[in-house]
């Protein structure tokens, strides 16, 4: 039975219009969930985003397969009923989520916190749902022309990457929510008003929609010139994030909050605060007055007050490099809030360059920064070490994020280019022939922070050819632990003067080219020297690897192509895992990972009974009896592998692309609206010209090129990562213009295939295509934690090619399928 198709395949303009704009309003919306919940929540959420987008499309599918009639009658009509419940549902969904939180941490014990996890999927999922429906709609209803329709969506939700990366600038992200609702409003009401009457802006829908609009309007007006808006808008930040902490205090207030495209930075004022990590116990004075520095409501770094007696400096565990190193030029990495800025200027260091990508730190802490000794650099750390020729004496790491519990897992997830091989390398590079490398991390037990940092620093020495035997010292005070790294080897006066500090300020020896047993676990004492004798045996073993293998955590050195620091679970943990649950607050053993694998299961489990089990229930339409209906049963499966392969190979694709931009393009927020624009955009004229394009070529060339992208990618950002920001910018989209356009070739391509097919295979292949989508965006995720980007990327192509072997399948299943 085939269902009711437009008989002029022509899109009208309000309805082109308001297709466009309610991609640009779903993407905005999707983009900046991300930047609301790398806020409110953790980052290891952020990710979720995509499935829940993916999620609502294919839940789109499934509806519009069951009801095949639903719409048809009227597209423009139903286009406008669809935009308007889209823009509600971005403002509800947002609300629920931010009244009802999602509390991760009591999950092992409060059941209900599972209820409230599946409750914000399916709501955040809402806006996508309805924007997924308008466009498997349109594909039914225009069927012919499914090539425009699709490079229309791809392209309004290029332009909605670039409107969410500069939206919060202007209007914060609460004022970003509202942006995204009030541009699905105004497609309501272009594609839903009729110019030649006026009474029809008095009906239902366009007058709510009128009035979203108008509200929306007048929010964002506010938010511009900084007047009172709505409070219950407000965002709402987990009890777990540093800042909500801080704002316990009794006189802590907020000085000052703002966003910009990759982070909200709030200063915190208290009498209370005070973070000097590793400073020595036998400092007796009392410590300076501080601001707080938040980064997204995490990560309390201190912004030292005006005036503040600065004594304090010189017991600190950096401070050794500017006695050992007088007048030093110093180099100083993601420098935040300025301490170790000050540590350089009080205790003898020389010109100081300081490189800092957040301009909102560096003007939160201007009194720092505008000195005549200090270079400020707005740029990421990364790419100004490729970048300069400079030379330093001192470069210094500094340890931006607060102590978390290995535990925990609460930054399992997070990418951190500094801290890889690759990074360490380029470090070394900029160092002059004596210079040193100085790298500060917490202590954790077991050891794994601080040890990983010294396994990968080790691995860096032994690929450029140096003995780290020579060339690192270690020491620890009660909480943090430094390492000190040089290109030539530590000679003995530098190890007496190091010596000597660490002993005036009880600072442990851990390692150094002379240490001996009985100089270790002499001040912070543990009950067995851990850290001296993992740092220790990981140098002299012959089998590193066996040694590594069988440590209860994963502390192998991390590389670009797999820069998860803080991830340091192992499979042998799932036991204790299982035992623990429901008795200890923190039973991840250091796996954010365990988020992944219920996220998995949540999307599986929905795509399965959601999606694929009404479409399939939804074939019983096709006579029992058919002398087809074996014909049939082989097509359906090739059609579901087809539409299912690219599902998967799209996102298996995109998401690690994400993940590799950010070392290019130095924020998550700009590697994922560069590439998404890039993919989305050529994906859409892929779409748009799909007609004119072999099928077949196409998928064959797309996987040739995955397969081809863990190679080339690394050589363009070796030579290039050193280019001003915009440059980077103009490369990546280049770089991503092959690969995005023949992305958009295979979904069109699909849908002219099932021509000679019932019609309503096409509502069904939009379903299957989300549903695996779905699947893919958090397989991603855990294929790149388990593997790395590159094996992810390579799997997206294979999964091209498996649609590849589909084809000859579908093609010959056709010919039956005409008449009934």
């Amino acid at each position: 039975m085939s269902c009711p198709e437009v008989k002029h395949q022509k899109l009208s303009t309000p309805i082109r219009i308001s297709l466009f704009l309610l991609s640009t309003a779903t993407l905005i919306f999707e983009i900046n969930l991300i930047r609301i919940f790398s806020v409110s929540q953790f980052y290891h959420f952020a990710f979720m985003i995509v499935s829940l987008a993916l999620f609502g499309f294919g839940a789109s599918g499934t509806v519009l397969s069951i009801f095949p009639n639903i719409g048809r009658q009227n597209p423009r009509r139903s286009l406008a009923y669809l935009s308007l419940g889209a823009s509600f549902c971005i403002i509800g969904a947002y609300l629920l989520t931010n009244w009802i939180p999602f509390d991760s941490f009591s999950i092992a014990w409060d059941r209900r916190q599972i209820g409230i996890l599946v409750l914000h999927y399916i709501a955040l999922a809402t806006p996508f749902f309805f924007s997924g429906t308008a466009v498997g709609l349109l594909l039914g209803a225009y069927s012919s022309i499914a090539g425009q329709i699709y490079a229309i969506n791809l392209i309004g939700s290029a332009v909605g990457c670039a409107g969410a990366l500069w939206a919060p600038v202007l209007f914060g992200g609460e004022g970003t929510v509202v942006l995204s609702a009030s541009v699905a409003a105004s497609g309501s009401l272009i594609v839903g008003i009729n110019p030649r009457q006026w009474k029809s802006i008095f009906i239902a829908k366009n007058f709510l929609a009128g009035v979203m609009l108008l509200m929306g309007s007048v929010y964002l007006v506010t938010r511009i010139v900084g007047a009172a808006t709505y409070s219950f808008l407000n965002l709402n930040l987990s009890p777990y994030k540093s800042l909500s902490y801080a704002l316990q205090y009794p006189d802590a207030e907020i000085i000052s909050q703002d966003w910009n495209p990759f982070s909200r930075v709030d200063v915190v004022r208290s009498t209370m605060i005070r973070s000097l990590p590793g400073l020595s116990y036998r400092y007796f004075n009392p410590p300076p007055p501080e601001d707080g520095l938040f980064v997204d409501g995490d990560d309390l770094n201190p912004i030292i007050i005006p005036g503040s007696d600065l004594s304090f400096t010189n017991f600190l565990p950096s401070a050794v490099v500017y006695h050992l190193r007088p007048n030093a030029e110093t180099l100083i990495l993601n420098s935040r809030g300025g301490l170790d800025v000050l540590v350089a200027q009080n205790e003898g260091g020389g010109q100081v360059t300081a490189v800092e990508a957040n301009e909102l730190i560096v003007s939160a802490a201007s009194h720092i920064y505008q000195n005549n000794s200090v270079k400020v650099v707005l740029e990421g750390e990364r790419s100004y070490l490729r970048r300069s020729d400079d030379r330093y004496d001192v470069i210094i790491f500094t340890l931006t994020n607060t102590y978390h519990p290995v535990r925990s897992g609460a930054y399992s997830l997070m990418e951190d280019y500094r801290y890889t091989i690759e990074a360490y390398e380029d470090s070394l590079e900029r160092l002059k022939p004596e210079g040193i490398m100085v790298i500060t991390r917490w202590l954790q037990v077991p050891p794994s922070e601080w040890l990983r940092a010294f396994v990968t620093a080790v691995t860096a020495l032994e690929e450029i050819g140096l003995d780290p035997a020579e060339r690192i010292v270690a020491y620890r005070t009660y909480n943090i632990g430094t390492l000190l790294v040089k290109v030539s080897p530590f000679n003995q006066d530098e190890l007496s003067h190091i010596r000597k500090f660490a002993s005036e300020r009880s600072y442990d020896i851990v390692f150094s080219p002379d240490i001996q047993p009985k100089e270790v676990n002499l001040y912070n004492i543990l009950l067995e020297p851990i850290y001296y004798a993992a740092f220790s045996v990981f140098t002299s073993d012959t089998s590193r690897e066996n040694w590594l293998s069988s440590y209860p955590f994963d502390v192998s050195p991390t590389t670009d192509n797999h820069p998860f620091f803080s991830h340091f679970f192992k499979w042998s943990q799932v036991g204790q895992v299982i035992a623990e649950f429901g008795k200890t607050w923190q039973p991840f053993g250091g796996a954010g990972y365990f988020v992944i694998i219920v996220l998995l299961a949540v999307a599986i489990v929905m795509a399965v009974v959601l999606i694929l089990l009404p479409i399939f229930l939804s074939q019983r339409r096709v006579r029992k009896k058919s002398p087809f209906r074996k014909s049939r049963k082989r097509l359906t499966i090739a059609v579901f592998l087809y539409f299912g392969f690219i599902g998967l190979g799209f996102l298996l694709i995109e998401i690690p692309l994400f993940q590799k931009y950010i070392l290019y393009l130095g924020q998550p927020a700009y590697s994922m609206s560069v590439v998404l624009f890039s993919i989305l955009f050529f994906s859409g004229l892929g779409s748009q010209y799909s007609q004119k394009i072999s099928h077949r070529a196409s998928l064959i060339l797309l996987c040739l090129i995955s397969l081809s992208m863990p190679v080339i990618l690394p050589g363009i950002f070796n030579i290039t990562l050193g280019f001003p920001i915009l440059g980077r910018v103009a490369i990546s989209i280049l770089s991503i213009a092959p690969i995005g356009f023949l992305m958009g070739i295979p979904f069109p391509k699909g849908i002219q295939l099932l021509k000679g097919a019932t019609i309503d295979l096409i509502p069904w292949v939009w379903g299957v295509n989300g549903a695996t989508s779905v699947v893919s965006s958090i397989l991603a995720a855990f294929l790149a934690l388990s593997f790395g980007f590159n094996w992810v990327i390579v799997a997206g192509g294979m999964f091209y090619f498996g649609a590849f072997t589909t084809i000859k399948t579908i093609k010959a299943g056709q010919a039956p399928q005409i008449h009934q």
